[in-house]
């Protein structure tokens, strides 16, 4: 039960194709279906490596990790879901200025070919989110991890860490490792949510990343390619090297029948993971709901609660200690 998987038996760890490596986020809405993550674009190119592109920042968080936290979130994305309930944290704006003369506010105007945000103006709408049709946002800003720790730093009395979420966080890892860096040194817990889709096990943040929320999304790999536009076995490779480091947080899949393989995916999750893990790691099923989803999960109904709970059942069948269904 407990065997190596042969995920990437034939690739050194440090050869393993880095996800984030050829293409610009903001080229397109959505992945192409034939896209393979290894092909997946990267967002921070053109930055320096201590800079990432901040969607917002929580100040105080109950549901992204142990106690009070703040959460960070990032801007880009390297696969598509489609049950994504914040899709416009999935691209780059390409500055095509679509949204500048919807904003009721006139907090946006075009500049040197960007679109330029004034959050002094801006009432909070969410126009501009709403008639991107590229899956973006132009209220995001390019900060380095010393000015996002600094403004961490002033509710630390209040909180017991941090989390970094996204789009997908492992796109700018020298920004999270900086930032946990900082944040640990002053005692506040450090977590990343993510997708899985980058190698993690042999990059230095995971020195300094108490754990990972992993979001498995499907097992099967044409009906994960089918949900997100992307391939999965980093993901399965994530889950047995980050369980057996002691950096396994959570496990989360999002449950839609027809859609989700969420029984195969509580399996063959358990089978992967030693007894011990599988006892100490919380496992979260998420019961999917339409709310902010685009395309064509956007009229479909969350699963009836009877679905729910025989999943739930099915999870401590296997061994899981702690589920809980949300």
């Amino acid at each position: 039960m407990n065997k190596a998987p042969n995920l990437a038996s034939k690739k050194a760890p440090n050869q393993t194709p880095n996800s984030a490596s050829n293409r610009e986020l903001n080229q397109a809405p959505n992945p192409a279906p034939n896209r393979e993550l290894n092909q997946a674009p990267n967002p921070a190119s053109k930055r320096a490596s201590n800079q990432a592109p901040v969607n917002r920042i929580l100040e105080h968080t109950l549901v992204d990790g142990p106690g009070n936290r703040s959460i960070v979130f990032l801007q880009g994305c390297n696969i598509g879901c489609k049950y994504c309930h914040n899709p416009e944290t999935q691209r780059l704006c390409n500055g095509c200025g679509i949204c500048v003369p919807q904003c009721p506010a006139g907090a946006l105007t075009v500049q040197g070919g960007n679109v330029v945000w004034d959050a002094a103006l801006c009432t909070k709408c969410d126009t501009c989110i709403h008639v991107c049709p590229h899956n973006s946002s132009p209220k995001v800003t390019w900060r380095t991890a010393g000015d996002v720790f600094r403004e961490i730093d002033r509710n630390r009395p209040f909180i017991r860490g941090i989390t970094v979420s996204g789009g997908e966080c492992s796109l700018y890892l020298p920004f999270v490792q900086e930032l946990f860096e900082r944040c640990q040194a002053v005692g506040l817990s450090c977590l990343m949510d993510s997708n899985g889709t980058v190698p993690l096990w042999d990059e230095p943040v995971t020195a300094v990343c108490d754990g990972v929320m992993l979001d498995v999304k499907a097992w099967d790999e044409t009906c994960f390619h089918r949900l997100t536009g992307g391939r999965n076995t980093i993901v399965k490779e994530n889950l047995y090297r980050l369980s057996r480091m002691g950096k396994l947080e959570e496990l989360r899949i999002v449950c839609l029948e027809n859609h989700v393989d969420a029984e195969r995916t509580i399996r063959e999750t358990a089978r992967l993971l030693l007894e011990e893990i599988r006892q100490k790691t919380l496992l979260k099923l998420i019961r999917f709901r339409p709310v902010g989803v685009r395309g064509e999960l956007a009229q479909t109904p969350p699963p009836g609660l009877p679905y729910m709970e025989r999943l739930s059942r099915l999870a401590v069948e296997c061994g899981y200690g702690t589920v809980r269904v949300i």
